[in-house]
């Protein structure tokens, strides 16, 4: 009667298990976007700080595809600003993401633990 009950067991474990390793690879997955984000941003503040210490009248091309377009020096500015700020909007929902990660899953996954002992212990005892 008790290889049954280890059988359920050891099938619930390796389920939870299964759950643990894909979280901790989401997470790491979110962990490295994060980074990117970040030298994304980077890139473009040093990029417009460069741009905005040269003359107004200085041509500026935009690369489109095989091509480059001039383009007036607000247009880059702007165009680098809009990319800093999409890079710290995704940054900020990606932390987001991580911290109820953090907090509701895993929380989650030991309550889910919890109860399958408690149910193979309850059933052992009848």
């Amino acid at each position: 009667m008790a290889a049954p009950v280890d059988l359920e067991l050891k099938k619930a474990f390796t389920e939870l298990q299964a759950k643990v390793m894909d979280t901790q690879q989401k997470v790491k997955l979110a962990d490295l976007q994060i980074e990117q984000l970040t030298k994304t941003k980077k890139h473009a503040h040093l990029t417009d700080t460069e741009v905005m210490m040269l003359v107004d009248e200085t041509r500026m091309y935009e690369g489109v595809g095989r091509m480059f377009i001039l383009q007036p020096k607000g247009v880059i500015h702007n165009q680098l600003l809009e990319k800093q700020r999409i890079a710290e909007e995704k940054i900020k929902e990606l932390e987001v993401w991580l911290s109820y990660r953090e907090e509701n899953v895993f929380s989650f996954l030991i309550f889910e633990m919890k109860d399958t002992l408690s149910n193979e212990k309850n059933g052992l005892q009848n």
